[in-house]
């Protein structure tokens, strides 16, 4: 049985629409989340769902990821954007001489890091 107390979550409050309380979910699973009226129970509910997705997995002999390992995510993503966008994203990345991937990952990047500050 793997140490569950390794694997990061994430929590968020759930809005009135939602039903209220807090959701846990764990970015190592796609699948695996939980919920609670408190955060302590949401975070108690959240074990208890891990505990199970884990030994269903071992059950079956399937992989269990590692902790941090964010699970089944591959790194890509497919973006649609207005042609005008791709347009100027793919002459700005020429301008820095950097693919439109390279520029978009510094985008993504630099953005995240303002909003987390």
């Amino acid at each position: 049985m793997k140490d569950m107390s390794k694997y990061p979550f994430e929590l968020r409050t759930l809005t009135a629409e939602e039903g209220g309380g807090f959701l846990v979910s764990f970015p190592d699973f796609n699948e695996c989340i939980a919920d609670g009226e408190t955060i302590e129970e949401a975070i108690s509910e959240g074990q208890l769902a891990l505990a199970a997705v884990i030994a269903t997995l071992e059950a079956k002999g399937l992989p269990v990821p590692k902790p941090g390992s964010y699970g089944a995510y591959s790194g890509k993503f497919v973006q649609r954007l207005p042609k005008s966008l791709h347009a100027r994203l793919q002459s700005r990345a020429r301008l820095e001489g950097v693919s439109i991937n390279t520029l978009a990952i510094t985008y993504i990047t630099e953005g995240l890091t303002r909003k987390a500050a």
